[in-house]
C-alpha cells in the first residue's frame, strides 16, 4: 500500500511539471485566455506597464502563458490584424528557417558559403572567402568589415576582408541577408515560397518578406509573431506538427554559438551568459543582457523595439512591436530589459531585477560634441562607480572614478562610447570629440 501511494504521488508530481502548451487552431482568430488575476498575478500594476508602453511609441504587446494570452493590448488605431515589420527581429525566423534546411539536407551550416553564393560573392581573397561557411553567417562570424559606407550592401565590391572568419564577432547585416540567397539556391525556391511551404502552413504564422534596399524584412501581424514565440517555446515543434526536427541544432541556436560573444546564438540574443556583446561596437560588457528577465530567456530583437522573449521557465513569451521607443540603437538592449521591470510587477515575481532600471533616469552628456571635457547630468556623483570613456574598436582610453566631470582634452577627435557603471546598473552614451 505505501509504494502505491509513493506512485501515485510520484505520477502527481510529474504531471503537475510537466505543463502541456496550448496551441491556437490554423483557421480563425480563436485563442485561448488565461485570466491575470487567475494566475495570481498583480492586476493592479497592468496600468501601469501599459502607460509606461504607450509612451515608448508601442503599437502592440502580448504575453502568453502555457500558450494561452494573458495580457493582449493595442495603441492607437493598431489593431490585432494591422501589419508591422519585424525589422532584425526576423532574424531569428530566418535561423529556423536555416535550420529547416538542413533537416531536409538542402544543405549542411559547415557547408562554404561560396558552394551557394559563387566565387567572388566578396571582395576577400580566394583563401579568405572560403574560410566562411553558412554557420559564420548565423554567428554574425564572417570576418567581413563591417565598418564600410553601407554595411547593409551585398554588393561583393561592399565585402571586405577584416579578419579570419570565426575570428571577429559584429552585427553585419549583409551577410545574414545572403542567407536568403543560401537558401534560394539549396531549395530551388524564393525565399517567400520556403517560408510559406516550411512555416506558414503549418504554423498559420503569416507574414510578407518585403525588400528594402539590400535587406529582406517580415512583415505581419501581432499574433502571428506571437506563434513564432510558441514555436520557439516548444523547441521547433507546433503542436503534433513537427516544423524544426533537428533537435541539436536547436539546441545550438538558443545557446552560445561562440565564445567572442557568448549573448548570441544563431540569429537569436541569449540572457543566461555573464558578458554579452551589443551592434557597432566591439566591447563587451559584463553581466546579462537583461538582467530584469529570467536568466533563461532568449529573444528575437529588432530596430525600434521589435521584440519576441522567450522563457522555458516560465512557459511564457513576451512580444512588443511599435515605433522607436528612444535612443536604443539597432537591437533594443536596454529598453528589453526596461519593459521586463514592469512585466515583473504585474507577474508579482521577486526577480533579480534592480531596484529601480537606470534607464528611468534621465541622463545625459554635456556638452556633446565636446572639445576638452564633458558633464554627467541625472546621477550624482556618490552614484557613479566608474566611467569609462572606449572607442568604436571597444580599446578603452580612459576612465573616472565617482566624479560627474571627465577631461578628454588628450583624445583625438571621433566618436566614443561612455560607458557609466553605477550602483544600480550600468548606462553607455555615445559622444563626440571635436578638436
Amino acid at each position: 500500500m505505501k509504494k502505491l501511494v509513493f506512485y501515485i504521488f510520484i505520477f502527481i508530481g510529474l504531471s503537475g511539471s510537466a505543463q502541456s502548451l496550448y496551441f491556437p487552431p490554423l483557421l480563425g482568430k480563436t485563442w485561448d485566455t488565461l485570466s491575470p488575476a487567475g494566475l495570481g498575478w498583480c492586476v493592479s500594476k497592468t496600468d501601469s506597464l501599459y502607460n509606461y508602453l504607450g509612451s515608448k511609441n508601442t503599437k502592440g504587446f502580448l504575453v502568453l502563458k502555457d500558450g494561452k494570452i494573458v495580457l493582449e493590448k493595442y495603441f492607437g488605431s493598431f489593431t490585432q490584424d494591422s501589419f508591422w515589420y519585424w525589422a532584425s527581429a526576423g532574424k531569428t525566423m530566418s535561423a529556423v528557417m536555416v535550420g529547416v534546411a538542413q533537416q531536409k539536407k538542402l544543405l549542411s551550416i559547415e557547408d562554404t558559403s561560396s558552394k551557394f553564393l559563387g566565387k567572388g560573392w566578396t571582395n576577400e581573397p580566394a583563401l579568405k572567402e572560403d574560410q566562411i561557411k553558412v554557420r559564420n553567417q548565423l554567428t554574425m562570424t564572417t570576418g567581413l568589415d563591417d565598418n564600410g559606407i553601407n554595411k547593409d550592401c551585398t554588393f561583393d565590391s561592399c565585402l571586405e576582408y577584416k579578419a579570419d572568419a570565426g575570428a571577429r564577432w559584429a552585427y553585419h547585416n549583409a551577410p545574414y541577408t545572403l542567407l536568403d540567397k543560401v537558401i534560394e539556391v539549396a531549395s530551388g525556391q524564393t525565399w517567400q515560397q520556403f517560408f510559406n511551404a516550411e512555416i506558414r502552413n503549418k504554423t498559420a504564422i503569416n507574414g510578407l518578406w518585403i525588400k528594402a534596399e539590400f535587406n529582406n524584412v517580415l512583415y505581419s501581424n501581432a499574433r502571428s509573431m506571437a506563434r513564432f514565440g510558441l514555436l520557439l517555446l516548444n523547441k521547433g515543434k507546433w503542436d503534433q506538427t513537427n516544423v524544426l526536427t533537428d533537435t541539436a541544432y536547436f539546441r545550438q541556436m538558443t545557446n552560445s554559438s561562440q565564445n567572442i560573444n557568448p549573448g548570441y546564438g544563431y540569429l537569436t540574443w541569449l540572457n543566461g551568459s555573464d558578458k554579452f556583446m551589443a551592434p557597432g561596437s566591439q566591447l563587451v560588457f559584463p553581466g546579462m543582457l537583461s538582467p530584469n528577465a529570467p536568466k533563461d530567456m532568449f529573444a528575437a530583437m529588432g530596430k525600434n523595439g521589435q521584440l519576441i522573449n522567450v522563457v522555458p521557465s516560465m512557459n511564457l513569451v513576451m512580444l512588443r512591436i511599435g515605433d522607436a521607443p528612444g535612443d536604443n540603437g539597432e537591437v533594443p538592449i536596454s529598453f528589453n530589459n526596461e519593459i521586463w521591470f514592469y512585466l515583473n510587477k504585474v507577474i508579482c515575481t521577486a526577480s533579480n531585477f534592480l531596484s529601480e532600471p537606470i534607464e528611468d533616469v534621465k541622463v545625459s552628456i554635456y556638452p556633446n560634441p565636446a572639445k576638452t571635457s564633458f558633464e554627467i547630468n541625472g546621477l550624482l556623483a556618490r552614484d557613479i562607480l566608474e566611467i569609462g570613456v572606449y572607442d568604436l574598436q571597444g580599446k578603452q582610453q580612459l576612465s573616472s572614478i565617482n566624479s560627474l566631470e571627465v577631461d578628454i582634452s588628450n583624445l583625438p577627435s571621433a566618436f566614443y562610447l561612455v560607458k557609466i557603471r553605477t550602483n544600480r546598473g550600468i548606462l553607455v552614451k555615445k559622444i563626440v570629440k571635436n578638436l
